[in-house]
């Protein structure tokens, strides 16, 4: 009977230590996301501009440069 006691108390404790580690203070009250996630989509969001400049940049290099240099393709600025 004292260890069943013991288990109930055991895991109730251990549930409400993670769930309070979980938990972040949401952003406002009725929105369901919190602070972390907001956080966590704002890196995201940055990391993939940064993606897109760089695909933006490379692109611009093959028309420009890489293209005409192989005789692909004469860009119509320079006929």
């Amino acid at each position: 009977m004292g260890e069943s006691r013991r288990t109930k108390k055991n895991r109730l404790s251990t549930l409400q230590t993670s769930k309070r580690l979980e938990e972040s203070p949401r952003i406002l009250d009725w929105f369901p996301l919190t602070k972390k996630q907001q956080n966590q989509f704002i890196k995201l969001t940055i990391r993939g501009s940064w993606v897109g400049i760089g695909l933006l940049v490379a692109f611009w290099l093959v028309v420009r440069i890489i293209g005409p240099a192989m005789g692909w393709w004469v860009p119509a600025d320079l006929k």
